[in-house]
């Protein structure tokens, strides 16, 4: 079967494929791993494929399987730290102090009074690039002004925040 026959199969069972996936263990990233299957499948899928639906299954199992493998080196990369970093102290708080608490919530205050100085508009471009995760071009697209506009209101907004991190470092 060509890439074209596995394809129509993957769309024809996409809602099972991310059902298996979910109950797999997925979760809330069930999308993406069925984003990440078909490209693994697409790009893996050399010649004719005797049964695409079994296929499919096979790379989707093999996906959750690498993922699984993947968190429990991360788990045990972790704790190898903590061994290796001698672990929480018994007694002692993990937290910042009431002091660190308080410098930081200043700090945000002044770097929020920062951005707002700058405008609305850039304040919220550089809200929807670096908070939201909003892409450049689609920054651009829901403003309607070109990308290279977009890039000088995060340069203005990078120029602002570099001036003001000068600022507490030297406090």
């Amino acid at each position: 079967m060509a890439g074209g026959g596995l394809e129509a199969v993957f769309m024809q069972n996409r809602a099972t494929l991310l059902r298996f996936l979910r109950a797999r263990g997925a979760g809330d990233a069930a999308e993406d791993v069925l984003q990440e299957l078909w490209l693994k499948a697409s790009v893996g899928a050399a010649g004719p494929i005797a049964d695409p639906l079994a296929y499919l299954y096979r790379v989707a199992n093999n996906l959750m399987l690498d993922r699984r493998r993947g968190a429990l080196r991360r788990e045990r990369r972790d704790q190898d730290w903590t061994e290796a970093t001698g672990g929480p102290e018994i007694g002692v708080s993990d937290s910042p102090s009431g002091e660190r608490v308080l410098i930081a919530r200043e700090q945000l205050m002044a770097v929020e009074a920062a951005l707002k100085a700058l405008g609305e508009r850039t304040d919220h471009v550089f809200r929807r690039y670096r908070v939201e995760g909003a892409s450049q071009r689609e920054i651009a697209d829901e403003l309607g002004i070109s990308l290279s506009a977009v890039q000088k209101h995060l340069q203005k907004a990078y120029r602002a925040l570099v001036k003001l991190r000068r600022r507490f470092d030297a406090d």
